[in-house]
């Protein structure tokens, strides 16, 4: 199942496409990250993608593929390519990461965070 959370505290479940892009529309300060996860029973591991609205209004986008070794980053100023990218995710898109020159940022995260949306 796939959930979405923001910094303010909004929960959806099964988020349809035009709440994911609502969401994500309302990001500013004080509700400035969206996390969206993917649960199921079965599989191990953390699996989701997130994006945080930095100070600077670049957006910096970050995913996770089940263990904190494998945890990626990177940033852009284009909200619309963000969009496209988490819904492409949130389809299991093979191509939803294309857009985008990815940093492994694992190595900053310990086993303990394997679990937990950064």
């Amino acid at each position: 199942m796939l959930i979405a959370t923001d910094e303010a505290g909004r929960v959806v479940k099964k988020p349809t496409k035009p709440t994911i892009g609502r969401m994500l529309a309302n990001l500013q300060r004080g509700n400035a990250h969206l996390v969206l996860e993917r649960v199921d029973e079965g599989m191990e591991g953390s699996w989701y993608v997130q994006v945080l609205l930095r100070d600077d209004n670049t957006y910096q986008l970050e995913f996770r593929d089940g263990m904190a070794a494998e945890h990626y980053q990177t940033r852009t100023i284009s909200q619309e390519k963000v969009q496209t990218a988490m819904l492409g995710w949130a389809a299991n898109t093979a191509d939803w990461k294309d857009s985008f020159m990815w940093n492994k940022i694992g190595s900053q995260f310990g086993a303990d965070d394997a679990q937990q949306p950064g």
